[in-house]
């Protein structure tokens, strides 16, 4: 139910990725809408249908993660934390799908932060981005321990064994940078960490290829994801406007058709299926909020490669291998100790009763056997799937004392 032309684009890339390449999906949204659309296409009874109550805005932030415990994003979420799904699509508002996931998932244990990977159309293969938007402010540390997620990530996603890490910069010289990149420079450079760091990286090297794995904060990975899309929207408008300028520029075109279609597909963020939020108990893929049928089919294909690759369980061991001495303990991934998360936390609190509530099997809209719909083979949604998605770990961060007068 998420994305600028929801529900019947992301309905579209559903059924192609099903028709074209065989991925099972399950439709998480509202039933009657979904089901109207599967008639058009002549596919109703195949696909199994979720029902959602409700459905996050695009212009709803990271709160409607708690405003809206019914939505769609949640209970596609409460199916992978079961094992009913492999994992989310979405391409709803980012903050409400990162909040979301974050909540009903929670992050793998040692993960300080989640971070949304990104493929770059670079030569001669592409390179991934991280953080493109996830979380803005971050400490040294969390910036090596993007490394170790995103040399997770290029593992399974560009069938590399070693991929070479570089730290997004305003220079290539060490000692360049404000505090945050000169101090996680030293913690990468220092090759204690699991990941293969060759340094820094600048603005003009984001398409250059010369590295496999570019680490950056959410804040700054963001913004250099937006301009990269806006240069190549604006580049390929005046390549339109050049080649249809005359009947020459025409004919010329006409003559390099294959190239400049090659050129399209390669540098269309269609094809890469959007940005993968690792650090979670389950894969998800946040698709952009303009995407078209195109781009969700790229993403449901992406989400089945990663599931099959155990992207989780790959990334669970890169971060055990990923030590610094200023890593947090935590016991599982779930460590914010806001007061709202504290009283989530505790017994009969927000989290808690929500989760209760999406998982009470007296409720037929969720997870009653008879809600989902299915075709005539009776499939089930998890039959036979490998799941990526591992149960979080129960039990709480240790307690810690409280600071008195005394300043213990």
């Amino acid at each position: 139910m998420g994305g600028d032309h929801a529900p019947e684009e992301i309905i579209d890339g559903a059924v192609g990725a099903f028709r074209e390449h065989g991925v099972r999906v399950v439709l998480v949204g509202q039933a009657p809408r979904i089901r109207a659309r599967l008639d058009r296409l002549g596919i109703s009874g195949e696909i199994p249908i979720v029902h959602a109550d409700e459905a996050l805005d695009m212009g709803e932030g990271a709160l409607a993660s708690w405003r809206k415990p019914r939505s769609s994003v949640a209970i596609a979420c409460h199916l992978v934390k079961q094992g009913r799904a492999s994992a989310l699509v979405s391409a709803g508002s980012t903050a409400g799908v990162v909040a979301t996931s974050r909540l009903r998932l929670k992050g793998q244990q040692g993960v300080m932060k989640p971070a949304i990977a990104v493929t770059l159309p670079t030569r001669p293969r592409p390179t991934v981005l991280l953080d493109a938007g996830a979380t803005a402010d971050v400490k040294p540390e969390t910036l090596v321990q993007f490394a170790a997620l995103g040399t997770a990530y290029a593992q399974i996603r560009l069938d590399l064994a070693r991929p070479r890490v570089g730290l997004l910069n305003i220079g290539s010289e060490a000692g360049k940078g404000n505090k945050l990149a000169k101090r996680a420079y030293e913690l990468l450079a220092s090759g204690h960490h699991g990941v293969e760091f060759v340094g820094n990286v600048e603005g003009h090297d984001l398409l250059a290829g010369t590295v496999d794995v570019i680490v950056t904060d959410g804040f700054t990975g963001n913004v250099a994801l937006k301009t990269l899309e806006g240069t190549v929207r604006t580049a390929f408008a005046e390549i339109r406007e050049a080649v249809t300028s005359s009947r020459t520029a025409r004919v010329g075109a006409l003559l390099q058709r294959r190239k400049l279609t090659e050129l399209k597909d390669r540098l269309d963020s269609d094809t890469y299926g959007g940005g993968v939020l690792l650090g979670l108990n389950g894969t998800v893929i946040i698709a952009h909020g303009a995407a078209r049928a195109r781009a969700i089919t790229s993403a449901c294909l992406l989400a089945h490669e990663l599931a099959a690759g155990r992207i989780v369980e790959r990334i669970r061991d890169q971060v055990a291998a990923t030590k610094t001495s200023r890593f947090p303990r935590w016991p599982h991934g779930n460590h914010d100790t806001s007061k709202d998360a504290r009283e989530a936390r505790r017994p009969g609190g927000e989290d808690e009763a929500a989760s209760r509530e999406i998982a009470d099997t007296g409720d037929p809209n969720v997870s009653a056997p008879s809600h989902v719909e299915q075709g005539e083979d009776e499939r089930r949604p998890d039959a036979g799937a490998d799941t990526a998605a591992a149960r979080p770990a129960t039990g709480r961060p240790a307690d810690r004392p409280e600071r008195g007068s005394g300043g213990r």
